[in-house]
């Protein structure tokens, strides 16, 4: 029982130094991925905005002056910039001191920003920035912890490796549902969509959207609503209305850039290897344990 006992730990020993490999290829693929994730979010960014203020919004938008068109366009290439780094933060070490850099500088940044904002408060447009400076700090500061974990730096536990997998992936979905957030806030500082904005509607018609899975007809990455607003005046007179809103979706980012389609691949064969090894794992756990309830009981049984 003692040479069962022995085989089937350096079963187990085997399976867990080729989870580590299957470990450390999963963040390979990640690293690659999040890497072509921020330039492809970025364009898509760029290009979902485009389509709001010429498609959706063309009165509005041509309201701006040439400066705070050019303003609102800075706003959104920082937003896209800051979202690609903040997604290399979730699985690269080295870019937390980086990103601790950023956030000394949009510190001093906002203060002469405050600066500017009150010289200039006949401006309807200030957003050289993006906004939600605080709540993406945050963030960060949560993506940092998860680095500075010790069982994300090489698990042997196929279950910490999955783990790992969901955290980082819910990680991705919420950076994206952020920055759709701020963009939306930059265009509402713009004079382009109302200021007060039906979040739990929009996040309602967000979270279906991207549960149906399915593409939505039109421009990607772009929310369509129709909403019944009602006049203050007479709470009976109301009239339905079209909003159109940033809604960035992962799935329609991908489907725009075959290098992103090719790194999920890679990432999801990945993903089934460690799931043929969790199995294997959890299977020689069990015959471990049997095995040594057997030779318990052998050990502390005697004949009266």
């Amino acid at each position: 029982m003692a040479r069962a006992i022995e085989r089937i730990e350096q079963d187990i020993t085997m399976l867990k130094e080729a989870i580590r490999v299957i470990a450390t290829e999963l963040n390979t693929n990640y690293v690659s991925y999040l890497n072509n994730l921020g330039k492809s979010l970025q364009k898509q960014l760029i290009f979902a905005s485009y389509h709001l203020c010429t498609q959706g919004y063309p009165d509005k938008f041509l309201k701006l002056s040439l400066n705070q068109r050019q303003k609102l366009q800075q706003g959104i290439r920082k937003l896209g910039q800051k979202a690609a780094e903040e997604l290399l933060v979730y699985i690269q070490g080295e870019a937390t001191q980086v990103s601790e850099e950023n956030e000394t500088n949009e510190e001093h940044g906002e203060i002469e920003e405050s600066q500017e904002i009150d010289e200039s408060e006949n401006n309807p447009v200030s957003l050289s920035s993006p906004p939600s400076i605080e709540s993406t700090n945050t963030a960060a500061a949560t993506l940092k912890s998860k680095i500075q974990n010790p069982k994300y730096l090489g698990p042997s536990n196929p279950v910490e490796v999955a783990e790992w997998h969901q955290d980082l992936e819910a990680g991705i979905q919420e950076t994206l549902k952020r920055i759709s957030h701020d963009a939306n806030v930059l265009f509402q500082k713009a004079g382009i969509l109302p200021n007060k904005l039906p979040e739990p509607m929009l996040a309602a018609a967000a979270a279906a959207s991207e549960a149906s899975g399915e593409m939505i007809p039109g421009p990607p990455n772009l929310l369509n609503i129709v909403i019944e607003i009602s006049s203050e005046q007479q709470s009976e007179d109301s009239r339905l209305t079209q909003l159109m809103t940033i809604n960035l979706r992962l799935g329609e980012i991908e489907f725009a850039d075959t290098t992103l389609l090719s790194g999920r691949k890679q990432i999801r064969n990945t993903l089934l290897q460690l799931s043929k090894l969790g199995r294997d794992y959890q299977k020689k756990q069990r015959e471990l344990k049997v095995a040594e309830a057997e030779a318990a009981w052998r050990a502390s049984w005697f004949e009266d």
